[in-house]
């Protein structure tokens, strides 16, 4: 019956217990601040390890340009292109000794 007419909690049980309600109440704000910065952190590791994971995925794919340029064939295209006039050695380069 106290329940239905509100007077389970009186006002004279929180001049009673005014420390120990304000505590309680300070407890649960910070379990919800917690909460809060732990999922906004968890959501932030998850958009950073996509972009790390984007990042590697360009770095193979120009690597991989790279590595194919630097092939002696695509050189000596390039080089043919340009017009330089330089060409492949038949003989290897033989050391210069000081005697």
């Amino acid at each position: 019956m106290k329940l239905i007419n509100g007077r389970l909690l009186s006002s004279d049980f929180f001049a009673r217990h005014w420390k120990s309600v304000l505590l309680a109440i300070l407890m649960v704000l910070i379990y919800i601040t917690n909460r809060y910065q732990c999922l906004t952190r968890m959501e932030e590791i998850r958009r950073l390890e996509q972009e790390l994971e984007e990042v590697e995925t360009e770095r193979i794919r120009v690597r991989s340009t790279y590595m194919s340029r630097i092939r002696e064939s695509s050189m000596q295209e390039m080089v043919d292109t340009m017009h330089l006039n330089l060409r492949i050695q038949d003989k290897p380069p033989y050391k210069l000794s000081k005697h």
